[in-house]
């Protein structure tokens, strides 16, 4: 078997995958801040869960009735003919530009006058950019649920390829984390992302058919104007296992930091393997670092390895936390995100479900205006309101650009080397 990651993206990521409200409504849907820990299903989300197990050739993928299929001519009058301007990401599958489009018909519209979308246009080139695209479509025209990124729908012209989402002006995690000269997260805010974003697993891992996501990473959770998170980029997501099967087999792939090591060095893919990859965010989170910092030297390029030794111990659990939370958490708060991150990051058969992590993550105490971390005033994620920063809406990227098909460094920690095929 071929083992095949994809290096840490180097490029801005922040509006790469991306959806809009509209024709991909699904009826009976709960509001965001009402989602339960334990999802339940309507007959008609059962249907499309199980339809998720069956074989779909393109043209039944593409004639999705949640799907608008729009004509190239549409999208480029959406973002005025593809301007420099219009241009908000840029990535290793294309380019997203920004546009506008009518909320009833769905039809182009002045700057301004309609709703504001995210259209990701395909690079021409490789086959594997079309399969990741056509996965997109796939997913989401069948999934919908508010911690998903929503998709209006696509293009198919000649060689062309292009997806309509809707804009998430906050861009990505990614960016808010590390990006330089981005207002730091409070640790409220951090605290909300996070269990939105295991709202959003939790959902794929409990459908009828389980949805096993495979590039769980700060770059793929898109916020929108009040923080809320979503899970983007389905381009990897893979139905899960059937029966009595536990695992399913297939080529590694996913992002270099993220990716389970199990999954690495035998390619059974499960959802532990998102678990571990949520674990890894839930390290960014606290620490301010990069899964892999390759300007570090030692273990610390390897955020887990680096931080692993500090997470079960409270005295020494402020060697990692970001020093720009300083003064916002408490010690206990701290010490049960350290905790949980450390349960999702160890042996597969130990770590807990998404269900299980979401539960402690809602039943997590959140300090809000604490100028003392030992005189906090506690609210619980579901009901605090979260403090919006003034940040800007594009994110343009400092960092070096990399290619979807760039090779991944042979240097990860207690594996064995791995080529890469095509990379985000």
């Amino acid at each position: 078997m071929g083992n095949c990651l994809r290096a840490r993206p180097k490029v801005d990521n922040s509006l790469r995958s991306q959806a809009t409200p509209g024709a991909a409504k699904v009826p009976n849907r709960k509001a965001h801040s009402s989602v339960p820990s334990n999802l339940t299903i309507t007959n008609r989300e059962k249907s499309t869960s199980e339809s998720l197990l069956t074989p779909r050739t393109e043209g039944d993928i593409l004639s999705s009735p949640h799907l608008k299929a729009f004509t190239f001519n549409e999208l480029r009058s959406a973002t005025r003919n593809f301007r420099p301007d219009s241009l908000i990401g840029e990535g290793g599958f294309g380019y997203v530009y920004k546009g506008w489009i009518d909320e009833q018909t769905l039809g182009p519209a002045r700057p301004g006058a309609g709703m504001v979308i995210a259209v990701k246009k395909l690079k021409t080139e490789g086959q594997q950019g079309h399969k990741e695209w056509l996965s997109e479509v796939n997913y989401l025209g069948q999934l919908h649920h508010p911690n998903l990124v929503k998709l209006f729908g696509y293009c198919v012209d000649a060689q062309n390829r292009l997806l309509v989402y809707e804009h998430m002006p906050k861009g990505s995690l990614e960016n808010h984390l590390f990006r330089r000269g981005a207002q730091p997260l409070s640790w409220e805010v951090r605290i909300k992302v996070s269990t939105d974003a295991a709202r959003g697993l939790t959902f794929l891992h409990e459908s009828e058919q389980q949805v096993i996501y495979r590039d769980f990473k700060a770059s793929n959770i898109l916020l929108d104007s009040e923080f809320n998170a979503k899970l983007s980029d389905f381009g990897l997501a893979k139905a899960g296992p059937t029966g009595d099967r536990s695992y399913v087999t297939t080529q590694v792939m996913g992002t270099e930091g993220y990716a389970a090591p199990e999954y690495i060095a035998t390619g059974r893919l499960t959802t532990k393997c998102d678990v571990y990859s949520f674990g890894v965010v839930l390290l960014e989170l606290l620490s301010g670092r990069r899964a892999v910092d390759e300007t570090k030297v030692g273990d610390e390029q390897n955020l887990v390895d680096w931080a692993r030794p500090y997470l079960g111990d409270k005295r020494k659990l402020f060697r990692i936390m970001d020093t720009k939370l300083e003064g916002q958490y408490s010690q206990r708060g701290a010490y049960s995100v350290a905790s949980l991150a450390f349960r999702c990051i160890g042996e597969a058969k130990l770590r807990p479900a998404m269900a299980d992590v979401l539960s402690s993550l809602e039943k997590l105490p959140v300090l809000r205006n604490a100028s003392s971390p030992s005189k906090p005033e506690r609210r619980t994620v579901s009901n605090s309101p979260y403090q919006i920063y003034p940040l800007r809406s594009n994110y343009p990227s400092s960092a070096k650009k990399t290619p979807r098909g760039s090779p991944l460094a042979s240097h990860m920690k207690s594996q064995p080397p791995i080529k890469s095929p095509q990379g985000r």
